[in-house]
């Protein structure tokens, strides 16, 4: 079945006779046993629930996986991750990632024993000298939160394989419709389903993706037992989100691409980063590795005052966090996603006080290019 077709029509595995062509949202916590020892494969929604057990199947369909959980957001599902280790475990991880991940790892994960290298990925032997007794695992990002940063995922998988090491890929920003870590051989992939695979701006949401059996037997355990799971209506909102999927992304990507083509012509705009631009540095990688190179971008301005006052003049483009929604967002990584990351490695990562985030929605490439335009430059052009 080809991808857009799995989107519209998700997993096949039907809950009720009526013949509604959307999915029953199943507002229950519980459910009635049909006799002792007897189950309808439903007992209670912390576990399980229609509503939920189909996007999961659906979502891990996309991925070419076995096993999906939906959890409420992205961080809850990282967090249950990490869950995975004991005190004294080492993980490598992406030095480019997004705020979040950093938080967790520096102030919870660190407080519950688990130690981490962050570095280049972009380098495989970054990671391989980084290597001990104790490495359990590499997370990466790609491309990165916010620099787009793209990692080899293939490179990375045989340096993890070979040393029996867990690999662990953020494809948020991408999503199975332009790259599908698990056939590139990662163990796990992780989404913010805030993100692209909901894509209103509407709702939170997480997940895990999994091809091995042992590795699922283990997250569902976690997963039931923390508590962490997606709600009936919130999973019935990124059911409805993934059926635009393929769709929206095409046009994302496009308009992102004539984005980043005009960005790279405006004085005031030092640098431009994304993946689609033949002269970004993972530019090779990612033709290999991917179907696309999405709707993210990140640009430097010529100083802080340019980047303030961009911000303050957009009017279609909405200044505020997140991304991958149908409305287009800028962010200032310096002051929201990124902000609790110390600022001398903030600003060694090339994330200063010139750098947005753009986050292309469904609107006119026209009008948004002329959104920025007047922006940076008034009513006076490219000047």
């Amino acid at each position: 079945m080809e991808f857009s077709t799995l989107c519209v029509h998700g997993c096949s595995k039907k809950y009720d006779t009526t013949g509604s062509v959307s999915v029953p949202i199943f507002q229950s916590a519980t459910f009635a046993h049909p006799g002792v020892g007897l189950s309808t494969g439903f007992d209670y929604s912390r576990s399980q629930n229609p509503t939920r057990e189909y996007l999961e199947q659906t979502v891990s369909k996309l991925e070419g996986g076995l096993d999906a959980l939906a959890f409420s957001s992205g961080m809850a599902a990282i967090t249950t991750l990490m869950e995975l280790f004991s005190p004294g475990d080492h993980i490598i991880a992406t030095d480019d990632l997004y705020g979040g991940s950093h938080r967790l790892f520096s102030h919870i994960s660190n407080k519950n024993g688990l130690m981490f290298d962050l570095v280049d990925t972009t380098d495989v032997q970054n990671i391989e000298v980084r290597l001990r007794p104790e490495t359990k695992a590499v997370f990466i990002e790609t491309p990165t939160n916010p620099m787009m940063h793209v990692t080899d995922i293939a490179a990375v998988s045989k340096l993890c394989k070979d040393n029996n090491l867990m690999l662990i890929v953020d494809n948020t920003f991408l999503t199975p419709y332009f790259q599908k870590p698990l056939l590139l051989g990662a163990d796990v992939v992780l989404h913010s389903g805030t993100k692209y695979l909901g894509g209103h701006n509407d709702t939170l949401a997480g997940f895990l993706v999994v091809s091995d059996t042992g590795l699922s037997e283990r997250l569902r355990f976690l997963y039931k037992t923390t508590g962490s799971c997606l709600s009936p209506f919130d999973s019935w909102l990124l059911i409805r989100g993934i059926k635009t999927l393929a769709v929206r992304l095409d046009r994302q990507q496009k308009t992102a691409f004539q984005i980043a083509e005009w960005l790279s012509k405006q004085n005031r705009i030092k640098a431009v980063h994304y993946p689609g631009l033949p002269s970004h540095p993972g530019y090779e990688i990612s033709k290999k590795q991917t179907s696309g190179f999405g709707g993210m971008l990140s640009f430097e301005t010529d100083s802080k005052e340019t980047a303030h006052l961009l911000l303050e003049r957009v009017s279609l483009i909405q200044y505020a966090e997140s991304l991958g929604g149908v409305e287009s967002l800028i962010t200032y990584p310096m002051l929201q996603t990124h902000a609790d990351i110390p600022q001398e490695l903030r600003e060694a990562r090339g994330i200063g006080d010139c750098l947005l985030r753009l986050s292309v929605g469904l609107e006119s490439a026209d009008d948004l290019i002329e959104d920025l335009r007047q922006a940076l430059y008034g009513g006076n052009g490219n000047v």
